[in-house]
């Protein structure tokens, strides 16, 4: 018989803000470590315990064992001493920490005792194969073609956007490389053509010559050729700082990054994008590749992913092409919010119909906007995509991830070492072959693939949990808007930064009248302070958020509009050049709920009265 999946119920997945479920995960926990020893014994019965009774009996074992206990004792007051209290059900809006999926943790921590090491199939072919399925569900999550698709876990993002732009780096210079290897197949192109040749156009003769690919790839990127000829790697003002260092890794270097100014969305601005490439493209500099971003780490904004397909698409009739990788770290998995129960793209029109039969919100949410459903179905059209099951997978800690639309792809940036892997052998995953990185968990893998399991990525699983976020983070928001406190004579204002195209909430505090941008940045940095561990200590603060500065140096002119909107001349935005504002990544599987988050905003209302009057004591 099919098993039928059960309607999903979030608190039954969570070890709960007060350890509700602690009696089901030592259930499951103990269960997966007896059937593990049970696993151990089963296996040549006939060898004999080398730690026998008097061992375990004998004085300097006892002792032993008592030291280790005191180690974790120490270890324990240690951890709840200096640890987040990320797990609150509604006090907690700061950085990105939350709950994790129980399955997942019970998974990673089974699969610890196993020891796989998916380097090599050799090494743990169950987990190997566990990661295998699980590239295989990213690229389904992406929209990409089953078969001819992959994906791999790998320690978190920034790995993965180095993935990224090795592989952008590998691609570009291929055309050249096969000039010099195999010259017929690029007859009468010249280097301008060559390098804004498609990743299509260029696997496709690749097919054509599977003799000489090992060949080709000694003369392209890899041999350290040609790499100021690649041309500009495109990015938000919004990028995450590992795109500085892929670049450096990979050899390209900081020149070739440039950055595209973002709007007042926090989104890149394509207009200007389209700008840069046809100033580059009249110096005969092309373009390595574009970035967009699904969640920007600050913001949590969406960049238009579906204008920078088009604009691809009109370029290269005009015979300028560009790689195009999308930086999902944070926002990846919310694409899950977007597939129906058989993994199709929702349409537009049916949307409202399919959230409410599979209640994906409780009440109506105003989150979704046509920009941002145009941009997360357009991933598909991305040559790779970086995603985080340690972000919105809610798994444990190192897990991100990368998908490549095409398979193939593989083969540009593949090395083989004979001792661990052979070349063409086969068995389900080579994944060492193909990575950045040797050694890696099994266990990661375990805790992936259990967490899709439980929750499949579309609407029925991962979806109501991504559901569960963004509504949350819009109570936060609707909570903040036109919110006001009184502190002696002072009005103080908070002002979210804009309206979340995802889950994260930023926002400022003002003092009515205040027309001194410094000021209001120390006001939102003293606040930070206190409503963080630098002053407000973190075992007893009633409200825990974070901070960030937007400065120009990152963000040129971009914050100008809201800061212009609470009162401050351009003026004051040359003078100071910086807006400090408090960041709130919505995680919280329960502040969904309303009268779980009703209940909490009393509290919250009182911590921050709290603090803001502590504010301005210690400035009188």
């Amino acid at each position: 018989m099919k098993y039928e999946m059960p309607e999903i119920n979030l608190k039954a997945l969570f070890l709960g803000d007060k350890g509700e479920n602690v009696d089901l995960f030592k259930e499951l926990l103990l269960k997966m470590v007896d059937e593990h020893v049970g696993w151990r014994q089963n296996y040549m019965p006939q060898d004999l315990p080398v730690i026998t009774p008097q061992d375990r009996s004998s004085k300097d074992f006892q002792e032993t064992a008592d030291h280790m206990r005191s180690v974790f004792n120490v270890l324990s007051s240690k951890l709840r001493t200096h640890s987040l209290p990320w797990h609150s059900a509604g006090r907690f809006w700061g950085h990105m920490n939350s709950e994790t999926l129980m399955p997942a943790i019970i998974a990673y921590t089974a699969a610890m005792l196993w020891n796989g090491n998916n380097v090599a199939y050799e090494s743990s072919p169950g987990t190997s194969q566990m990661e295998e399925e699980v590239g295989h569900e990213f690229a389904a999550l992406m929209s990409y073609k089953k078969g001819e698709s992959w994906g791999h876990i790998c320690a978190d993002g920034s790995i993965a956007n180095i993935e990224g732009l090795w592989y952008a780096r590998n691609m570009k210079s291929l055309p050249l490389a096969i000039k010099e290897v195999a010259p017929e197949f690029v007859e009468g192109k010249s280097e301008w053509e060559l390098l804004n040749m498609s990743t299509e156009e260029i696997l496709e003769i690749l097919d054509q010559i599977p003799e000489q690919i090992d060949e080709i790839k000694t003369h392209s990127a890899r041999s350290g050729k040609n790499l100021q000829k690649l041309g500009k790697w495109l990015i938000p003002q919004t990028k995450h700082y590992s795109w500085l260092k892929a670049a450096d890794i990979i050899g390209v270097g900081l020149d070739c990054v440039e950055q595209i100014d973002v709007d007042d969305n926090y989104r890149m601005d394509i207009t200007k994008l389209e700008e840069k490439i046809r100033d580059l493209a009249a110096d005969q500099i092309p373009v390595l590749g574009v970035v967009g971003v699904i969640g920007t780490t600050e913001e949590g904004q969406v960049d238009r992913i579906d204008k920078m397909v088009e604009l691809r698409e009109k370029l290269a009739k005009e015979g300028i092409y560009f790689y195009l990788h999308v930086d999902a770290a944070y926002g990846g998995y919310a694409r899950s919010i977007f597939l129906d129960e058989n993994n199709e793209f929702i349409e537009w029109d049916q949307i409202d119909e399919v959230y409410a039969k599979h209640n994906i919100f409780t009440e109506k949410c105003e989150w979704l906007t046509r920009d941002v459903y145009e941009s997360f179905k357009a991933m598909s059209q991305a040559e790779t995509i970086t995603i985080d099951p340690h972000k919105m997978g809610y798994i444990p800690y190192s897990a991100g991830g990368i998908v490549i639309k095409d398979i193939r792809m593989r083969d540009v940036i593949s090395y083989f070492a004979t001792y661990v892997f052979e070349k063409g052998a086969d068995i389900p995953a080579l994944l060492g072959a193909y990575i950045l990185e040797g050694s890696k968990a099994g266990a990661t893998a375990a805790a992936v693939w259990t967490a899709h399991k439980v929750l499949p990525l579309n609407v029925t699983g991962y979806g109501k949990l991504i559901g569960a976020s963004i509504e949350g983070a819009y109570r936060f928001y609707d909570f903040l808007s036109n919110k006001e406190f009184k502190v002696g004579d002072k009005t103080i204002h908070v002002y979210p930064l804009t309206k979340p195209d995802f889950n994260m909430v930023d926002y400022v505090f003002n003092e009515e009248g205040n027309t001194d941008l410094e000021k209001m940045n120390k006001l939102n940095h003293d606040f930070f302070d206190q409503a963080s561990y630098v002053k407000g200590g973190l075992c007893n603060n009633e409200f825990i958020t974070s901070h960030t500065d937007f400065a120009t140096p990152d963000y040129g002119n971009s914050p100008l509009p809201f800061v212009k909107s609470l009162g401050f001349s351009e003026g004051e935005w040359d003078r100071e050049g910086k807006v400090t504002v408090l960041r709130a990544c919505a995680l919280s599987p329960y502040a969904h709920d309303k009268e779980v988050f009703e209940e909490y905003a009393v509290k919250l209302e009182k911590a921050i009265q709290c603090k803001l009057k502590t504010i301005y004591n210690e400035t009188k």
